[in-house]
């Protein structure tokens, strides 16, 4: 075993310290990643969630328009509406009071969780804030699959 080992008493002590640091460091890395796990939050557009497939209770951000005329508020608070992409659609279910900016043929992203039934179930709703704005990963999402109108077009998507 002593053939293993190096001869200068200077690197046997920076291997023994490699060989207690290191299991210590990975150690420390994997606690931090197993105690994030659950607070990554992943974006889809209704196109790439219909690809993707969450599992019914991870938490999601789904994010693109709202469609004209989905919008149903109910007496109790509950609010429902679609959001889409040029490809998919997915309904949203939302308990609370919505952004003042909200509207059909808006912009949103919605944090919350699709159900075992395919709707999705909001936590949180946010619209963009004037008509300059739209949340980076929307915009980004919808130019890659063609619906993003260009920049000068009436009726454009802001970027």
């Amino acid at each position: 075993m002593s053939g293993l080992l190096p001869r200068s008493p200077r690197a046997r002590r920076r291997l023994t310290i490699l060989a207690v640091v290191a299991p210590v460091l990975v150690l420390a890395v994997g606690l931090t990643l197993w105690g994030l796990r659950g607070s990554i939050s992943y974006f889809y557009t209704p196109a790439q969630a219909d690809a993707a497939k969450p599992p019914p209770g991870r938490s999601v951000q789904l994010g693109g328009l709202v469609v004209d005329g989905s919008v149903v508020k109910h007496a109790d608070g509950r609010v429902e509406f679609t959001v889409r992409d040029n490809r998919a659609t997915d309904r949203v279910h939302y308990q609370g009071d919505l952004p003042d900016l909200f509207r059909e043929g808006q912009g949103i992203v919605a944090t919350g969780t699709f159900r075992q039934d395919g709707i999705f179930e909001a936590r949180q709703v946010l619209a963009k804030h004037d008509e300059n704005y739209m949340p980076k990963q929307v915009s980004e999402s919808l130019k890659a699959q063609g619906e993003w109108r260009g920049d000068n077009a009436p009726g454009r998507y802001a970027p």
